[in-house]
């Protein structure tokens, strides 16, 4: 069974008890190991190494949960280590909240933009749809 991990993503590592495999953090987070070692790649996640054997912390399972986070809002990787990063920065958490607000409202605005053309393009569907049905009514009747 899996640990619980700690609520902040900057606990320095040497205070973590909680060890994870590649497999379990896949298994938790529905998503392959292949992805979970592409976002290490990226620098979003550091684990250790027992040999050629990865050993994530709770540290990297929660960073893992906000890379995923991240994504699920639509965010691109270079956002999200960005948001990571600030943990690190002096501004600390009242930067990394800024900065989140600010690609939040971004995102926002996105997507209501993204919704706006959809229901537009519904709309037209809809009269393409009826303009449509009313030659195909149109012909069947005439026959």
């Amino acid at each position: 069974m899996l640990q619980r991990a700690r609520a902040s993503p900057n606990e320095a590592d040497s205070t973590d008890k909680e060890r994870y495999s590649i497999t379990q953090l896949a298994r938790e987070f529905d998503i392959t190991t292949r992805a979970i070692r592409f976002y290490e790649d990226r620098g979003l996640i550091s684990p250790g190494r027992s040999g050629t054997t990865r050993i994530y912390t709770a540290r990297d399972r929660v960073r893992l949960k906000l890379v995923l986070r991240g994504k699920r809002l639509g965010f691109s990787l270079k956002e999200i280590a960005n948001i990571l990063d600030m943990y690190a920065a002096e501004r600390g958490e009242t930067g990394q909240l800024q900065y989140m607000l600010d690609r939040l409202e971004e995102q926002r605005n996105h997507l209501v933009k993204q919704r706006d053309d959809i229901d537009l393009t519904l709309a037209e569907l809809d009269v393409i749809e009826s303009q449509c049905r009313q030659r195909l009514n149109a012909m069947v009747s005439s026959n």
